[in-house]
């Protein structure tokens, strides 16, 4: 079972990331052009941001498994949007 305090330090990376992410994305959709840059690094971050998910769950027990797939979908969500750019 994944120790609370891991799963408390996750769950912050993972709304970090997100949000990193988000205004990484606003920014570029405001200037029509990438900050290549910062919106690479932001994918990155949110791409290594997924696979500490996917590493956490193997050690997770069932509600904690829940919990990490809700964050993976928002993840995936966020990763989608940016890439194809809507």
């Amino acid at each position: 079972m994944a120790t609370r305090d891991s799963m408390d330090n996750l769950m912050q990376q993972v709304e970090d990331s997100i949000r990193y992410a988000e205004e990484q994305y606003k920014q570029s959709n405001l200037q029509e052009q990438y900050n290549n840059d910062n919106f690479t690094q932001a994918l990155q971050q949110i791409e290594g941001t997924y696979q500490d998910i996917a590493k956490m769950a193997h050690s997770a027990n069932s509600q904690q498994r829940e919990q990490l797939h809700r964050m993976r979908l928002q993840i995936q969500q966020l990763q989608n949007a940016m890439i194809l750019g809507q």
